[in-house]
């Protein structure tokens, strides 16, 4: 258990952690919440979430590259939500110059859940933005591979059935490997933070692996600092605090948030106009949305981006059902059965989704409301995955309650003009929750971490 300490961060932010907590190492140091031992999951689910990787990665690149596609997917839905629309102000500002990102950079995640109704491997979300957890996901599959070798004897539980994470070294492969292609020794790895971040160890194992196994130099920045120390040259070079920047990895920037005033966006747009390569770029961002998810659920809608039909049959056979609210015979059906749908709005990082009683009077509002107000959400069919009793440590004890899991796939994706460098399955983030919590995020407070076992069924 002595490894436990490792696997830090500043504290969720749901919690009063100390002041400064977010701002200054160690200041206010809880360990992140995580289960003591690792999950159960069927091999042959497993298989099939790593095969999706690749083919998600691909499809994110296609899609991003269809800014008609995105503009017109998303034309309702920034009339009503201004975050939206701010992004898309961005990214059209980018059309119209003919902006091209020759070198693009994702590091994705891929959320799932074991629907036990259907017996089905089904995609919550696709996460294209400050995919979160690579570093402490990887240290508790470490941690308990430890643990099932060191108590073998009286858990009977087989180590080696917990799949090796190597999602911190090669998030950091990836973010390595496109420096390289950016071909300029002197500059840096950008990390874009939250001004108070309280995830910062969990970016420091990213940082480390950077610095010691590919020698790249890594700042970090909030959005108002490069808005003040930025500046774009004539030939196109991101400078912030006098470094040219070869890549700037978002980790923040995905929430409305992150974006308190003028200054935060015009660090976005800043970003966007240079050279740098990003992760993501605006693009990349916008495929990530939850109305671009419901769009490529659509019939026909994968074939306009992919050539594969096995590949398109793979990923449709991972899609719960997604609706938009113009659908009148899906929205009656949630006002009547509300516990059979979750309502989701454009949001990433937790806490954000309506449920139940609440789902219903949510929809009846809206209907009253008319207008465009109903293109603000869509509708998922939920997912029911069967609960399990767990221990789970959170604040230093330990205790066990009944528990859902999520896993998340991570992938990296890098390619410069034609040449793909970079498809990968790179690690997976396992996240456990109480099943009477609807909400799922670590960092947002409501899940621990976790890792898995595989099983034969």
């Amino acid at each position: 258990m002595d490894r436990i300490e490792h696997v830090a961060y500043a504290g969720p932010r749901s919690t009063k952690a100390p002041k400064r907590s977010g701002t200054v190492p160690g200041v206010g140091l809880v360990h992140a919440p995580f289960s003591l031992l690792p999950t159960r999951f069927p091999a042959s689910f497993w298989k099939q979430a790593c095969e999706l990787a690749p083919i998600f990665n691909e499809l994110v690149d296609r899609v991003s590259l269809d800014g008609e596609f995105l503009q017109g997917s998303l034309s309702r839905t920034k009339q009503v939500d201004d975050f939206t629309a701010r992004l898309l102000e961005i990214h059209a500002k980018m059309m119209a110059v003919n902006k091209k990102e020759d070198i693009r950079l994702g590091l994705h995640r891929s959320d799932y859940m074991l629907d036990s109704e259907t017996n089905s491997l089904l995609q919550i979300e696709l996460n294209t933005i400050s995919t979160s957890f690579p570093g402490l996901g990887s240290l508790v599959s470490k941690l308990h591979r430890t643990l099932l070798n060191q108590y073998r004897e009286v858990l009977g539980l087989d180590s080696e059935r917990i799949p090796r994470n190597h999602a911190t070294t090669q998030f950091a492969e990836a973010l390595g490997k496109a420096w390289a292609e950016y071909n300029n020794d002197s500059a840096v790895v950008m990390m874009v933070v939250q001004p108070e971040e309280r995830n910062m160890y969990d970016q420091f194992w990213l940082i480390n692996h950077l610095k010691e196994s590919h020698g790249v130099m890594t700042i970090r920045k909030s959005l108002a600092q490069v808005e003040a120390e930025g500046q774009v040259l004539a030939d196109g070079t991101l400078v912030v605090d006098g470094r040219p920047v070869a890549v700037v990895y978002f980790r923040a920037g995905y929430a409305p948030n992150d974006y308190p005033s003028e200054v935060e966006w015009s660090a976005r747009l800043l970003i966007e106009q240079s050279s740098a390569i990003k992760c993501p770029s605006i693009s990349y961002h916008l495929v990530g949305t939850k109305k671009i998810q419901q769009e490529l659920a659509k019939p026909s809608v994968l074939e306009r981006f992919l050539d594969n039909k096995e590949d398109i049959a793979k990923l449709r056979k991972s899609f719960a059902g997604l609706w938009s609210l113009d659908n009148e015979e899906i929205v009656k059906s949630a006002i009547e059965k509300p516990d059979l749908f979750v309502l989701k709005p454009q949001r990433e990082g937790g806490g954000n989704n309506v449920y139940g009683h609440d789902l219903r009077e949510t929809l009846i509002r809206l209907q009253n409301e008319q207008g465009e107000a109903l293109a603000a959400y869509i509708l998922m069919q939920r997912i029911f995955p069967r609960a399990s009793p767990t221990h789970l440590v959170q604040g230093g004890v330990c205790f066990e309650d009944l528990t859902i899991s999520e896993l998340g796939i991570f992938g990296a994706y890098l390619r410069n003009k034609d040449k793909v460098i970079i498809n990968d399955q790179s690690g997976y983030l396992m996240r456990t929750k109480v099943s009477s919590s609807n909400e799922g995020g670590v960092a947002a407070g409501f899940a621990v971490l976790d890792s898995i076992l595989l099983t034969d069924e």
